[in-house]
């Protein structure tokens, strides 16, 4: 059996989310304690008791779901199931910063500070309004592709998410995302929904943020993962700490490959992906993509007690 860990993206987040563990494991509230100092706040009093609007803010949401998903990580190490019974990391969008923090790329306070320019980055990069992405559902990845190219009509309309076989997110101007939708529903799509995001992510018009992230990488000194990441944007394995960081940068404006990624992996070996963290749409994602493989979740006491029994 070879495990590769992978970490969810925004959208996970939950009032409450690893309360439970680091309650449980003093190396999870470890983590969160890290976090706060981190950013000079206390994040953690807004993931357990805040409301989830502004929990969901992009600058927030970031690091949340990254401390989340490492504290899951710190109690399974505590158990006795640590990286080294993994092969690969890789992490859905944000989650890849989750998957480097994991695999000691950088340190927990780095990927905070990280996320937090990231977030805000991303957010001030559009105007609130000009921007928007939408799910498409029931239309392969090139069908979508070509909707999108349709769509644009001078404006920018891409796929920013390849999530599984049928589902693709687009991202891009407003207008233009709205008529990516209407021309999927034509082309045979189920469904085709605008997203309550607040920026147009992994898209062209993210260019702003990516040079915010290309400024803020240089700052952070970055080790060679201890197990293979496989990027969002290439869908390979990588381990190079120079080639990561072009990797992260890019990762702003191109596209989160994930059913790819996890077609990859499959195909080198991985026969168990357990997502570390908050939520199960990353292990919805992959049984829809490696049918064969198997899923695990873990982000409670009772997951990982699960986890230890199998």
């Amino acid at each position: 059996m070879s495990i590769a860990f992978v970490f969810p993206g925004q959208g996970a987040q939950t009032i409450g989310m690893g309360r439970a563990l680091a309650e449980a494991w003093p190396a999870a509230r470890a983590v969160f304690d890290e976090v706060d100092a981190a950013l000079g706040e206390n994040l953690s009093d807004l993931i357990w008791e805040g409301d989830i609007e502004t929990l969901t803010l992009t600058e927030n949401a970031q690091p949340a779901l990254m401390a989340t998903s490492v504290a899951a990580l710190r109690a399974l190490e505590a158990e006795g199931l640590g990286m080294d019974r993994v092969s690969h990391v890789a992490g859905h969008s944000l989650g890849e910063y989750s998957a480097l923090a994991a695999a000691g790329t950088f340190s927990v306070a780095d990927a905070a500070r990280l996320l937090r320019t990231r977030g805000l980055a991303m957010q001030q990069a559009v105007p609130v309004g000009e921007g928007a992405m939408a799910a498409v559902l029931g239309l392969d990845f090139d069908t979508v592709t070509k909707v999108a190219a349709d769509a644009a009509e001078g404006q920018v309309c891409q796929v920013a998410n390849q999530n599984d076989p049928a589902q693709n997110v687009v991202s891009g101007n407003k207008a233009a995302v709205e008529r990516a939708c209407a021309l999927a529903k034509e082309a045979g799509a189920k469904r085709a929904l605008m997203l309550p995001v607040s920026a147009p992510f992994h898209c062209e018009l993210m260019a702003p943020a990516a040079e915010k992230m290309a400024e803020a990488l240089q700052t952070v000194e970055m080790n060679a993962p201890s197990v293979p990441l496989v990027a969002n944007v290439t869908a390979e394995a990588v381990t190079d700490p120079a080639d990561i960081r072009k990797l992260l940068i890019a990762q702003v404006t191109g596209q989160v490959r994930w059913s790819s990624s996890v077609e990859w992996m499959a195909a080198n070996g991985v026969t168990e992906f357990w997502e570390i963290g908050a939520g199960k749409a990353l292990s919805g994602m992959i049984r829809r993509i490696a049918k064969e493989a198997g899923t695990r979740s873990i982000g409670t006491p009772d997951d990982i007690k699960a986890a230890l029994g199998a």
